[in-house]
Parts: structure tokens; sequence; C-alpha cells
């Protein structure tokens, strides 16, 4: 199955925004990403109906960063992609007739429950701030190799 790589691709996108602030448009993101503005324009959506972005038409518009970066989660940005499935693995029947199955299913539906619950917590934590903060440090070292 093939990984959903949306919410890395987002936050790529936003920390470049951050990087160079002011307003940035589809087509420009989309270059910088190797996608189609189409494909930026249906990432962004969901933060711009959350208020997280703004986008401007027209000559000198674009997308920009309308909050506080340290108020800006990954947990945020990973709901206004309408939450998509974190884990990709699940069980071979919803509904089984085999009791040794049966336990398979809750043991496992248990488990991955406890692992979502732990990385949205986990998610809620970072900041598109602490991210930025990361790429700044990985700057300064580059620089200084």
């Amino acid at each position: 199955m093939k990984r959903d790589g949306r919410l890395s691709g987002l936050l790529h996108v936003l920390l470049h925004m951050v990087m160079q602030p002011g307003p940035h448009t589809s087509e420009a993101l989309a270059q910088a990403m190797g996608t189609n503005p189409v494909v930026i324009r249906r990432l962004m959506a969901g933060l711009r109906q959350r208020g997280f972005v703004r986008s401007e038409k027209g000559h000198g518009g674009g997308w920009s960063i309308a909050c506080d970066l340290h108020q800006l989660t990954l947990r945020d940005i990973y709901i206004a992609l309408d939450s998509p499935d974190l884990l990709t693995m699940g069980h071979r029947s919803e509904s089984p007739g085999c009791l040794v199955e049966q336990a398979v299913n809750a043991v496992l539906g248990e488990t991955f429950a406890e692992a979502e619950a732990l990385l949205l917590r986990r998610f809620g934590e970072v900041s598109l701030a602490k991210l930025n903060s990361e790429v700044q440090m990985r700057q300064a070292a580059r620089a200084s190799a």
C-alpha cells in the first residue's frame, strides 16, 4: 500500500513559506515541490478553512501564513488534511467467526488505538515554529561545515 505523503508535503510547503515571507503563488509552490498547482490548492484548502493560511487573488496575490507559528501544530495540519489513516495495517477480517481471530483483532485494535492516540498527542506538541527552528539549526550546521 502506498504511503500518504500529504502531511510531509504540506509541512514542506509551509516551511518554505515561513523562510520566504510574502505571498506565494500555487504555481511557485508547485514548482518547488515538483507537483501540479492544483495539488497545492487542494492541500492548502483545509488550512484556509481553519484560518491558518489565506489566499489573495490577482497580481501580487498568493498564499500566506495567517496564524502564529507557535500555535499551529502538526495535529492541526493533520486534521486540516481530513485526518488521513495513520496506520495502514488492519484486520484480516472485520467480523471473524474464529475465536482466535477475534482475540487477535481485539488485541490489535486496542494496540492500534493506543498507538494512534500517542502519535496524535505527539503531533499536538510539535508546532510549526519548532519545525522551523529545526530547519534553521540544520542550515547553521551546514553553513559551518
